[in-house]
């Protein structure tokens, strides 16, 4: 007994737009350029956050050398709401990362 069902295929994507997804050229070529721009954005970013690393570093030299405490829990609570506000609920996430990147060794 042999079965004679077809078989369908889902057409290939374009050979140039595997990387992407797409499946038009068109798409592709859309997406390599946005991804170009988000990759060069989080080069920004990076370069930001270790800007607010090294700045989070003096202020709390300073407050340490003038006798005061390493961190400041409500400034850090400003911070949070401050993200969570422009950010919604993932905003938090991002400042607690932010935030423990920017304390150092503890």
């Amino acid at each position: 007994m042999t079965n004679n069902t077809a078989r369908t295929t889902t057409p290939l994507a374009p050979a140039t737009a595997p990387e992407t997804g797409a499946h038009t050229p068109e798409a592709a070529d859309t997406i390599r350029d946005a991804r170009h721009r988000i990759d060069d954005l989080d080069g920004h970013i990076i370069g930001l956050v270790q800007e607010r690393m090294a700045v989070s570093a003096v202020i709390q030299r300073e407050r340490i050398a003038s006798g005061g405490r390493r961190l400041n829990l409500s400034r850090e609570m400003e911070v949070l709401a401050h993200y969570r506000d422009q950010l919604g609920r993932p905003g938090t996430a991002l400042a607690m990362t932010l935030l423990e990147l920017s304390r150092g060794q503890v």
